[in-house]
C-alpha cells in the first residue's frame, strides 16, 4: 500500500477510535463520580455480546439503524442535514402497514407492494423538505423538524377507530397484516430469528458505496455537496441534486421500520420503536458516511442498547448506556475536527518538503550545467 493510501486509512480509523475511546473514558468517570465501579458495567455488557440470543436481538436492531444511517448519510454526502428521518420512517412503516393490513395479493407481489409504499411515503415527505429548499431556500434543518411533529400527528389521526386505527385493549394498532406481507426470517434455532430484510440493509449498503463511488450521479452529488458552484460550472443543476438527494434519503428512511414491521410485530402500534431516525444521525457520523463504517457503528449502538438492561440486576442504571451514546456523538465532533487539522498539517509538511526537494534538485542540475559548460 502507497504512503499516501495508509495515511488515509490513518485519518479515516483515528477519528471513530478517538470518539470511542473519549466516550469510554468520559462514561467511566461518570460511574466514578456516582460512586459506582468503572470498569465492571463494560465487562458485564461485553460479556452479554457472547450470548447468541442477544447477537440475534443485535444484529435485527442494527439492521435498522443501518438504513437509517445511510439515509442520513446520503443527506451528509450533499451537504444536506435531514433530521426529519424519524417521521418519514414511522409515517412511512405504518402507511405499509395499512395497505399490507388492507391489501391480499400473493407474496411475489404483496411483499414489494409493502417495500414501495415505504419508499414512496417515505421520499414524499422528505421531498416536501426538497420542495421548500429549492424554491423558497427553506433550510432543511427547520423543514423536516417540523415535518416531524406534522408525521406525529398524522400517525395520531390515521390511528382513530373510524379511519385505520383497531383498537386492542389499551394500544393504538392498524390490525394485523395479512400473512402474504410477512417476511420470513433466518432460523437461528434457540436464539431466536433474525429478520429476513437484514438481507435488504446489506443489500442497500452495497448499493449505497456503487452509487456514489462508481456512477457519474455519484459523483455529481458529492461534487454539489463539496461546491455547489463548481459543480453548476460543472454542468451539474444544484437544485435538482438537493431534490434528488432528498428524494432518496427519504426513499431510504422509509425502509428503516420495514425488518421489524415485516418480520416481527405485523403492525404498527404504540410499541413500535421510535427515535431510530435521530440514532441514525450519530450512527452516519460515527461511521463517517462509509457503509462499512456505518455497519461497525450500527453494531455498536445496537450492542449498547441490547446489552445494557443487564446492568439492572447488578445494581447499575442502564441509562449508562444512552449516556455513552451521546458522549459518543460530542466526541465525535471534536475528534474528527482535531484529525482533519492534524492530517492538515502533515499535507502541509509533505508538499513543503517536496517543493524544498526539487528546489535543491533544481539547483544541484543547474549547477551540473554550469560545470559540463566550462
Amino acid at each position: 500500500m502507497k504512503k499516501f493510501d495508509k495515511e488515509r486509512v490513518l485519518l479515516a480509523v483515528a477519528g471513530p477510535v478517538i470518539a470511542l475511546a473519549v466516550a469510554f473514558v468520559l462514561s467511566a468517570i461518570v460511574l466514578i463520580a456516582s460512586g459506582k465501579n468503572p470498569v465492571e458495567p463494560f465487562a458485564l455488557m461485553f460479556e452479554q455480546a457472547g450470548f447468541s440470543d442477544i447477537q440475534v436481538l443485535i444484529v435485527n436492531q442494527a439492521s435498522m439503524y443501518y438504513i437509517a444511517a445511510l439515509a442520513v448519510a446520503i443527506g451528509f454526502r450533499m451537504n444536506l442535514f435531514n433530521i426529519g428521518v424519524d417521521g418519514q420512517y414511522q409515517l412511512a412503516a405504518m402507511t405499509a402497514a395499512i395497505v399490507g393490513a388492507h391489501a391480499d395479493l400473493p407474496a411475489a407481489l404483496q411483499i414489494p407492494l409493502l417495500l414501495l409504499t415505504a419508499v414512496l411515503t417515505g421520499a414524499f415527505w422528505s421531498g416536501i423538505a426538497g420542495v421548500l429548499k429549492m424554491t423558497r431556500g427553506v433550510s432543511e434543518v427547520v423543514a423536516t423538524i417540523m415535518l416531524n411533529s406534522i408525521a406525529t400527528a398524522v400517525i395520531g389521526y390515521l390511528w382513530l377507530p373510524d379511519v385505520f386505527g383497531v383498537k386492542i385493549g389499551n394500544n393504538n394498532t392498524t390490525g394485523e397484516m395479512h400473512e402474504s406481507g410477512w417476511v420470513p426470517g433466518i432460523d437461528m434455532g434457540a436464539a431466536g430469528e433474525i429478520y429476513g430484510l437484514v438481507i435488504l440493509a446489506v443489500v442497500l449498503g452495497i448499493g449505497y458505496w456503487l452509487v456514489l463511488n462508481r456512477t457519474r450521479f455519484g459523483f455529481d452529488l458529492r461534487a454539489s455537496g463539496a461546491s455547489e458552484s463548481a459543480a453548476a460550472a460543472s454542468g451539474v443543476n444544484p437544485k435538482r441534486m438537493v431534490l434528488t438527494a432528498m428524494l432518496i434519503s427519504g426513499g431510504l428512511a422509509g425502509l428503516a421500520g420495514l425488518p421489524i414491521l415485516l418480520g416481527d410485530t405485523h403492525t404498527y402500534s404504540l410499541n413500535f420503536p421510535t427515535g431510530i431516525g435521530f440514532l441514525g444521525i450519530g450512527i452516519a457520523l460515527l461511521g463517517r458516511n462509509s457503509p462499512v463504517g456505518i455497519a461497525f457503528a450500527a453494531l455498536l449502538w445496537a450492542w449498547l442498547d441490547k446489552a445494557s438492561p443487564e446492568l439492572d440486576f447488578h445494581g447499575y442504571d442502564k441509562e449508562i448506556a444512552v449516556i455513552m451514546q451521546g458522549l459518543i456523538v460530542l466526541a465525535v465532533v471534536v475528534s474528527y475536527e482535531a484529525v482533519r487539522e492534524w492530517g492538515l498539517r502533515r499535507q502541509q509538511r509533505r508538499v513543503g518538503a517536496e517543493l524544498a526537494a526539487g528546489h535543491v534538485l533544481g539547483a544541484t542540475d543547474n549547477t551540473e550545467k554550469e560545470v559540463a559548460g566550462r
